[in-house]
């Protein structure tokens, strides 16, 4: 008898290797590959019927009807709810809250009437309810099941009608199709693919909670990512209460949006101004710190921007950041060394975000030039002032995406003025001090001697 054909998949990238390897080559882990059977591939062709192609024109666009969560937060990433069929996989650190979110989303859904069953395989049910009476929800409403075969599951499912079903974790769940263990690349994929065919054809959303690894990306073969129709992170410190939804992909909704939620004795409580959250401690008249308003997908955030610049007694002075990409900081004190002069060789920097927040859009470029050039004076920023605008090597200040939305959130915060980029904008909320250089900024705003 012929020896079924293997193959050996890392379980944390999905790297492919016809034989074991100590250390994955594409993400370096050591130990991650798994040994699987090599599945037969079915003839091209087949002889199975096909779908003639239709001008664009005439295909009908399929029902969007949304069923909304209870949480308006959520609601806001997910695109205004829950699409029929949509699969949506939720990931985050242990201990974020992904459970949580998931339980307070099926108690609000309850409340409208409809129907969610949470399968547990990380859990008991005992342990569900545990947590669910914590948070103070109504346990008639919910329904429960601890398990982890893909074949109950799917029993399940289609046994009655559910109008959403939630998946605790991927990564629990085996399948007899596949082989290895369970969270192995072959059983997540399998698994994924069967209960995600399972809830288009049903019409039912599908809720997939997923692990990460330590790199942070999500566990399992890079095909889950795609197989889904939606991919959200739950990110957060657990020092800290602030936690943030943000959706990195969605085919029913626009990418990149962010929920603000706020971990509380009674579970997540939603922020419906985090920009308030985000400035409420904020010192009075404090040198290197500055306000700049951040876009989360389309929604303005107006973020508190920390910077200390003290003399280092070492040789190599550090460079440290905390919520900002460290070597852009490094490129914007090279800047500021080169392009005004000021000394920074000799001295330590450290940027912070408060609030556990990240920014990666380079609008917040003039606000850290400002903290950081502030903190070298000990001189406050300019009273109710908010700071946009990227800067280039050059050390010119260039024009930002959004602007308008920036300044009525700064201005709906209480601020009366901005530092932006020049170019005209017809009624703006407040006043205007535009800045065609990092020079002018530190000269005209910051009270430098030329």
């Amino acid at each position: 008898m012929a020896k079924a054909k293997t193959q050996y998949v890392c379980r944390e990238c999905g790297k492919r290797s016809p034989k074991w390897l100590g250390r994955c080559p594409q993400c370096q882990s050591w130990d991650s590959l798994e040994e699987e059977a090599v599945q037969s591939a079915a003839p091209a062709g087949g002889g199975a019927p096909y779908m003639a192609p239709t001008p664009l024109s005439l295909a009908k666009a399929a029902e969007t009807d949304r069923l909304s969560t209870g949480l308006a937060e959520l609601d806001r990433v997910l695109g205004g709810g829950l699409a029929p069929g949509a699969v949506t996989l939720l990931s985050g650190e242990p201990g974020v809250g992904k459970s949580t979110l998931m339980l307070q989303a099926a108690a609000g859904l309850a409340r409208k009437g409809r129907r969610l069953l949470y399968v547990t395989g990380e859990e008991s049910a005992a342990q569900v309810r545990l947590r669910a009476e914590r948070l103070g929800l109504d346990l008639s409403t919910l329904w429960v099941m601890a398990e982890t075969r893909v074949e109950a599951i799917s029993q399940a499912l289609a046994a009655e009608d559910w109008d959403v079903a939630a998946v605790d974790s991927i990564q629990t769940l085996t399948i007899a199709e596949a082989s290895g263990a369970a969270g192995s690349p072959a059983q997540v994929r399998e698994s994924a693919a069967r209960l995600s065919a399972l809830a288009k054809s049903r019409q039912v959303p599908l809720w997939l909670i997923g692990h990460i690894t330590k790199e942070g990306s999500i566990a399992g073969p890079k095909l889950l990512e795609h197989l889904v129709d939606t991919v959200l992170y739950f990110e957060g410190d657990r020092e800290r209460a602030l936690r943030l939804l943000r959706a990195f992909k969605n085919r029913f909704g626009p990418v990149g949006e962010v929920g603000v939620f706020e971990m509380t004795g009674l579970g997540l409580g939603e922020v419906a101004n985090p920009s308030a959250l985000f400035l409420a401690e904020r010192p009075e008249r404090a040198s290197g710190s500055v306000v700049a308003p951040i876009m989360e997908g389309q929604r303005p955030l107006l973020m508190e921007i920390q910077a200390l610049v003290s003399a280092s007694p070492l040789p190599v002075p550090r460079r440290q950041a905390l919520g900002v990409d460290s070597a852009r900081v490094g490129l914007l004190a090279a800047v500021l060394e080169k392009k005004v002069k000021l000394k920074l060789f000799d001295r330590d920097i450290f940027v912070n975000v408060v609030g556990g927040a990240k920014i990666s859009e380079p609008a917040a470029d003039l606000a850290i030039v400002a903290a950081m050039a502030g903190s070298w004076v000990d001189r406050p920023a300019p009273d109710a002032t908010v700071f946009i605008g990227e800067v280039g090597l050059a050390g010119e200040v260039r024009s930002v995406a959004h602007l308008e939305a920036r300044l009525r959130e700064a201005a709906r915060l209480g601020f009366t003025q901005a530092v932006v980029p020049p170019g005209a904008i017809k009624k703006p909320p407040l006043a205007l001090l535009p800045v065609k250089s990092v020079y002018q900024l530190l000269i005209e705003h910051l009270g430098f001697k030329k």
